[in-house]
């Protein structure tokens, strides 16, 4: 007889700068992002995270995280995993690291969860392009008095 085996709940995911992991086990998530503000693109990300959190499955599976452009179909990068979970009270944290990740437009870029090729979770990250604001010049400056003319 074959063991049951249950897909897993995605109970948690986050895109954020960074994740840490503690000397206790515990992690630490860095910057969550709901939005990445940019002054041009193209331009390139150092390191992005997708932090995962799986529950309530029993089995070994294959997580895909995609990085999804703006068109909605194009996969600007993409990272699988494999994992288990022995049984259903268990849990699994995968991190994804995309680093040096180019944006090469503005738009609604969208971050794909996947288990063994099931759609778990797609949710959106608008890119947003917002120059920096123009230096400030110094208030121009009045040309100096002339010198009254003599008297004649």
């Amino acid at each position: 007889m074959q063991p049951t085996r249950i897909l897993p709940d995605l109970q948690a995911s986050l895109l954020c700068e960074d994740v840490r992991q503690e000397a206790t086990g515990n992690f630490i998530i860095l910057g969550v992002i709901g939005y990445v503000r940019v002054p041009q693109v193209p331009i390139t990300a150092l390191k992005l995270c997708v932090f995962n959190r799986w529950t309530a499955g029993v089995g070994a599976f294959t997580e895909s995280v995609r990085f999804i452009a703006p068109d909605g179909t194009t996969v600007v990068r993409q990272s699988q995993v494999k994992f288990g979970l022995q049984d259903a009270n268990h849990h699994a944290i995968n991190v994804t690291v995309f680093g040096q990740l180019e944006f090469k437009a503005p738009g609604i870029y969208s971050v794909e969860v996947l288990v063994d090729d099931v759609m778990k979770l797609r949710f959106p990250v608008p890119l947003i392009v917002q120059p920096p604001p123009a230096a400030a010049s110094p208030a121009p400056q009045s040309p100096p008095p002339e010198p009254p003319n003599p008297p004649e």
